[in-house]
């Protein structure tokens, strides 16, 4: 990134105030999205493991190193806000990244990770798939325990019967691709749309 992108999106609290969503709504204010999130930052392409949670990154002038991802207390958007509300449209979900001092780009990753590895598939939510699909995530689930993405994979061999997690319903597309603004489809599955809603994409 330039020094001008650098100094906009560095860390700190030297910003205008944190916006509320009531303020959002009262202001309709766009927001910026930071480029690391966007997945239009050109010296920094952010890897994201929905399954390990592990965060990095890497060049594309130089995809042979790996570059930690030092961002994570930069602001997710300008103006700062103290939620956004991340959807996909692989999954039936929705991510609430709240901060009071302003979601960080580090927020959305770690909200994301514990929202997707804490949370179980419901019976009715995994009913609602195909037998294809429920086996694959069966699949997915045993997969993800054996080589450890789950917590305390060493104890169990196989997943008790409709204990998924909702990683496992993404199957292989565990990787942040970015967010993005996409308010026709916000509005379709939510039924209204707002600046601090975003989709996410997913990559396998």
């Amino acid at each position: 990134m330039g020094d001008s992108a650098v100094s906009k999106w560095a860390a700190g609290a030297s910003y205008g105030p944190v916006l509320s969503q009531t303020d959002l709504y009262l202001l309709n204010t766009e927001l910026q999205l930071h480029p690391i999130l966007h997945g239009t930052d050109p010296g920094f392409h952010l890897i994201f493991n929905l399954v390990t949670g592990s965060t990095g990154g890497f060049n594309n002038e130089a995809r042979d190193r790996d570059i930690p991802f030092t961002a994570k207390d930069e602001p997710a958007t300008l103006p700062r806000v103290t939620d956004l509300i991340i959807i996909t449209e692989l999954s039936p979900w929705c991510t609430i990244v709240h901060n009071d001092r302003g979601v960080t780009t580090g927020d959305v990753c770690g909200t994301i990770w514990k929202e997707y590895t804490e949370n179980y598939i419901t019976e009715a939510e995994f009913s609602s798939l195909p037998a294809r699909l429920q086996e694959q995530v069966k699949r997915v689930a045993q997969n993800n325990q054996a080589s450890g993405g789950w917590p305390g994979a060493m104890y169990y061999n196989t997943p008790q019967p409709n204990r998924y997690k909702r990683v496992d319903w993404l199957r292989d597309k565990i990787y942040f691709e970015g967010l993005t603004k996409k308010d026709h489809y916000t509005s379709s599955r939510l039924g209204f749309k707002a600046p601090n809603i975003f989709v996410m994409n997913l990559a396998s």
